[in-house]
């Protein structure tokens, strides 16, 4: 009977050592994630270690990058020449590391508005322009700019057409002016805006971040895996050929 041990294996022991149905390993198969099958003279499907490694890669990267990029990672790594496939993989890396950099400046905008009192807006807290930024210290053209960037959008005045901001739009642009402060550039700064509106306390947005740097952690952990067992298939197909 083929095991795991004699390197001849069935769909069902690639099920079992993946943590996968028997279906979910003949859809690999159909989609190029396996590479080709052989078969026995009665057409059962005998799998060999290229195989459970490809599936083990793709279990991983799906949790790293989701299972479309998945699939398309590990059928690269079944072609030549393997530079394509090394650059896809380094892509996935690169997309992380731009997350982290992201993690780490909403970590430091988290800091710098924690002295902010953001939860704490009235409903006399609604100014116009020139009150908000005379309340501020800035120009009236610096908000009509960050309204432009979609920082801090204010109300319209319904009968003068003139911006109104509400508390909670007051609230925006005093943590907006505290981060330009910081050093914040716009454009960071725009990803940032919708989070931090989502939340009422500077403790939510610290909480919020520490689940996204841990998702990320483990998606990076993923990844690694993915690329150790990515390895292993690339060095099969070598000696194969």
């Amino acid at each position: 009977m083929p095991s795991l041990k004699s390197g001849e294996m069935r769909t069902a022991d690639i099920a079992r050592h993946v943590g996968y149905s028997v279906q979910q390993v003949r859809n690999l198969e159909r989609d190029g994630v396996l590479p080709l099958v052989a078969r026995t003279v009665t057409g059962y499907r005998i799998y060999g270690e290229v195989h459970l490694q490809s599936a083990l890669a793709y279990r991983a990267l799906a949790a790293g990058v989701g299972p479309v990029e998945a699939k398309k990672i590990v059928r690269a790594f079944h072609q030549f020449p393997t530079s394509p496939a090394l650059a896809l993989l380094d892509t996935a890396h690169a997309r992380l590391d731009a997350e982290r950099a992201e993690i780490r400046q909403a970590k430091e905008a988290a800091h710098a508005i924690s002295r902010e009192p953001i939860e704490d807006v009235r409903a006399s807290d609604a100014m116009s322009v020139s009150e908000l930024a005379a309340a501020l210290g800035v120009r009236p053209s610096t908000l009509r700019h960050w309204h432009a960037k979609a920082l801090v959008i204010p109300d319209r005045d319904p009968v003068r057409g003139t911006r109104r901001y509400t508390p909670t739009q007051v609230r925006d642009a005093r943590i907006v002016h505290q981060l330009r402060k910081a050093g914040y550039r716009i454009t960071p700064l725009r990803s940032l805006m919708p989070e931090l509106r989502r939340t009422r306390r500077s403790e939510d947005v610290v909480s919020a971040l520490a689940a996204r740097d841990a998702s990320i952690t483990a998606r990076s952990k993923a990844l690694l895996d993915g690329a150790s067992a990515l390895s292993a298939v690339l060095s099969m197909h070598r000696q194969a050929t």
